[in-house]
Order: C-alpha cells, then structure tokens, then sequence
C-alpha cells in the first residue's frame, strides 16, 4: 500500500523540493501552504503522515499539532528553522512523534519518514498478530491498577481510558517490558525510535512528563516513572 504523507510548508520552493523527493521515492504526496489547506485535504482524504512547519501563517504549526492530536493518530513530524530546543520541546509535550531541524539532509527525512510509518504499521496490525497467535493475556500488563492492552494500544483504570500518542504508546512499552531497571536516555530513545540524537536532546524527559501527567496520581511527586539522578529512569511499576 503507497502511504499518504502532506506536506505542509508556506515556502513554495520547500515544499516543492520535498514533496517531488518523497514523490520519487513512491509516496502519494499532497500540498498544504497553510493551516486551512491542511484541514481541507485531511477532512477529504486518508493521510497516514504529516510534514508539519512549525513557522507557518496564521496559525502556527504547534497549535495545528494540538489540534491533529485532540482528533487524530496521524503520525506527524514537525520542521523548524530554530535551533532554540523550545519549538521541539513544546511540539512533542502536545502531540508531535518526532522533528526535524532546518536546514536538513533530505536522506534523514527519509528515513524519520520510513521509521515513523513503519512504527505506525506495527501498531496497527498488532491486534491482528494476537488473534492469530491466541496469546492475547500476555501482551496485557497490569500494574497500580491501570491495565495496558499492549497490542490494541488501550491503557485504562476501571472506566478511565487514557489516550496515548504514538511515541507515549512505545515508550509505555518500553517502560514496561523492564520493569525496576534503570535506563539510560539513550537506551531509551533506541527502544522508541531507532535513532540517536544529540547528547542534550530532551525527547525522553518530555515523553515521560507526558506519562506521568497521564498516569501518575501525583505527576509531581512520582512513583511509577523514578528520576534516577545522573543514569535515566526505572519504571517501578507493581
């Protein structure tokens, strides 16, 4: 199947080197130069992934990241021309899978594009893995009294139900396949997303904030998702 990805960049010149490579890599690839076309082609169309700018008119690429992720698992890749980490930051606490950063390699694109997808695809046919095999308790793991489903991507507690992003879900289930051990930002961040940023990076501090605002009864105070000074995070969940 040719997934679908829109591209939404105001620069004419950008957008049109982009969507004619990922074209020529055999994509299905739409346009959007700002906020409303966005809506126009998602409303009218499947689209499987985002190419979002973050410096767009009128409204800008954060708050249209908010909006997709209230209504949408569409993945999203947000692209800034700042080199401040705020933009990034700010993108994945309201929704965004992952980021780029003006000026970029095309081939890096690419490949957070492929990585995103084939993330995307494993979480969909997931449900269908477990039918097959008949194994579906143990991919069902329990603990505080939440219970997460690993393969339908469902997290609840009683008749709460949490909504998990994409990046949230793979980071739960980093989380909770090793259980009371310490592990390392980067560590981390290989389990979610097969790359490795920069030292500094703060992808895994903001995506277990995320989690412990979901989850944790006192997001301040945690006790699921322990801060272990100088090495990572342990996940001491029972």
């Amino acid at each position: 199947m040719t997934h679908h990805i829109l591209v939404v960049e105001d620069e004419v010149v950008t957008r049109t080197m982009v969507s004619g490579y990922f074209e020529n890599q055999g994509y299905s690839v739409s346009q959007a130069a700002d906020g409303k076309e966005m809506h126009q082609i998602i409303n009218q169309q499947h689209v499987d992934l985002v190419l979002l700018d973050v410096n767009l008119p009128g409204e800008d690429g954060l708050s249209l990241t908010r909006e997709l992720r209230g209504k949408s698992d569409v993945g999203i890749i947000l692209v800034t021309a700042r080199t401040d980490s705020i933009d990034r930051i700010v993108g994945l606490e309201m929704g965004a899978d992952d980021y780029v950063t003006k000026p970029f390699e095309l081939r890096e694109l690419q490949v957070r594009v492929k990585n995103l997808l084939w993330r995307i695809s494993r979480a969909q046919k997931a449900p269908n893995q477990v039918a097959s095999s008949g194994r579906e308790d143990d991919n069902i793991v329990s603990f505080n009294g939440w219970t997460f489903d690993i393969n339908r991507r469902a997290l609840s507690k009683g008749h709460e139900t949490v909504k998990l992003t994409k990046a949230e879900y793979e980071m739960l289930v980093a989380f909770t396949a090793n259980p009371n051990r310490v592990m390392s930002r980067e560590r981390i961040l290989n389990l979610i997303s097969h790359r490795v940023d920069a030292p500094n990076d703060r992808t895994v501090d903001v995506l277990v904030r995320r989690l412990r605002n979901k989850i944790e009864v006192e997001p301040k105070k945690p006790q699921l998702f322990v801060t272990v000074h100088g090495e990572g995070y342990m996940f001491a969940g029972k």
